[in-house]
């Protein structure tokens, strides 16, 4: 079988997907580009906001059109909470967000029958087991992944990932491990350590180790492996965190901490479990233990009765912060969701103007942070060729481009003498 994927949304589906091509591989099956011939397409969906659904819907009537005698197998979050819009789109397999071992055996199936729709969802609320699947990353990268924690139990009002991950379930420690150590031998040079809520790893586990117990045991594992953490709650930064991770010599110093607001009184509409003073501790802890840390997170805008002030209020606290990078997103009605039903909601047209006043401070801060990189060296591990210059990211995650040729998967300390349009210009130091 030929078999292209497409993938949609956060880095837990990218690992998922890289799952997916490794099984499919280990069956004798063999992966190509999604816009090539192939006989079975494989769609990784997002349901994170309106717009993630609308995607989803466009690449599965694109394909479904385009490619009209094979098979449309469509997996992820959307058909999780939407199986039945995902058969309607003309999907021949349609399957949730767990039971990926059985993925392969019901598309197989579905490529021998040429039948009707099959729909394999369970109730993903249900779900106590975490799903260890394959490590390691897509076909040619420097970087991989490794999903050590799946579900949610926060349940943000504005969310519906709870509903279509579950609740929390935590990849053993001693596994999680064996899965490093098996990266940096097959040649990895960074791994970035991911999961659907990964400041809740460790709580459904026996003795309910923490995260920073995780990140210690990983680094020793791979010594020579740089290590980056996915998106944390603010509540995981404490000093004993900052001072724990700061003594890693291979944990790359790039935080993202969930933010979506910097008001506190829109926080607690978001059922956030933080305020902004817990948050600013947390920023200041971090900036503490680490020098210049790369500090990047999202905020979301026009939430259900966001006024102008609050607005305001949550620019200000976000400018005072000074992150790295920020990603924003205009509030985007989930049905199924608390969020959904509250009062005052927020016109199109003025959440669509807040997104673009807060993304000009986004550039401005990003402009900054990188500004003040000039003059510094960084090491810098180097992922492709474009445009003449070869590009890499630093420890906290700037881009950084050199002149330079067969630097593929290389790290190498590169010198920084400029500050462009979100990334940086070096010279190798070599």
């Amino acid at each position: 079988m030929r078999f292209a994927i497409y993938t949609l949304g956060c880095k837990v589906n990218q690992y998922e997907s890289q799952a997916l091509e490794r099984q499919g591989a280990a069956r004798g099956h063999t992966l190509v580009a999604f816009e090539a011939e192939a006989d079975a397409y494989i769609i990784n969906t997002c349901t994170v906001t309106a717009v993630s659904d609308q995607k989803n819907r466009q690449v599965i009537r694109r394909v479904r059109r385009e490619r009209p005698g094979a098979v449309v197998a469509v997996c992820g979050c959307f058909p999780q909470t939407h199986p039945g819009a995902a058969e309607e789109l003309g999907a021949d397999l349609v399957c949730g967000t767990g039971d990926r071992g059985r993925f392969w055996d019901l598309l197989e199936a579905a490529l021998a029958r040429r039948g009707g729709p099959v729909t394999a969802v369970d109730d993903a609320l249900g779900r106590r087991a975490f799903e260890e699947l394959p490590a390691g990353g897509l076909a040619g990268r420097t970087r991989c992944m490794l999903k050590v924690e799946d579900g949610c139990a926060n349940f943000c009002s504005y969310c519906i990932i709870p509903y279509a991950r579950g609740p929390v379930r935590s990849l053993p420690l001693e596994r999680a491990v064996a899965q490093a150590a098996a990266m940096a031998e097959a040649g990895y040079r960074e791994m970035v350590v991911t999961g659907i809520e990964l400041s809740s790893w460790g709580r459904d586990l026996p003795g309910r180790p923490e995260l920073a117990d995780l990140i210690e045991a990983l680094s020793d594992a791979a010594p020579g492996l740089r290590l980056r953490l996915g998106s944390l709650e603010p509540r995981t930064v404490t000093e004993d965190f900052c001072r724990r991770m700061a003594r890693l010599p291979n944990l790359c110093p790039h935080f993202h901490l969930s933010l979506q607001s910097g008001c506190a009184r829109t926080l607690k509409a978001m059922n956030r479990r933080y305020d902004p003073e817990r948050y600013r501790l947390s920023v200041e802890l971090l900036r503490g233990a680490f020098s210049d840390p790369g500090l990047t997170t999202d905020l979301i805008v026009g939430f259900p009765g966001e006024t102008e002030a609050d607005f305001r209020e949550s620019l200000a606290f976000v400018e005072d912060c000074a992150f790295s990078a920020l990603h924003v997103f205009p509030y985007s009605r989930r049905p199924g969701t608390p969020a959904d039903k509250l009062p005052d909601q927020v016109p199109s047209g003025e959440k669509k103007r807040r997104a673009q006043a807060a993304g000009e401070l986004a550039r401005a801060l990003r402009q900054r942070y990188l500004e003040r990189q000039v003059g510094k060296t960084l090491e810098v591990l180097f992922e492709e060729e474009r445009d003449g210059l070869y590009q890499g990211h630093a420890p906290n995650y700037t881009l950084v481009k050199v002149a330079g040729r067969d630097l593929h998967n290389q790290t190498r300390p590169a010198r920084v003498r400029a500050a462009g349009d979100g990334f940086l210009l070096a010279d190798l130091a070599d």
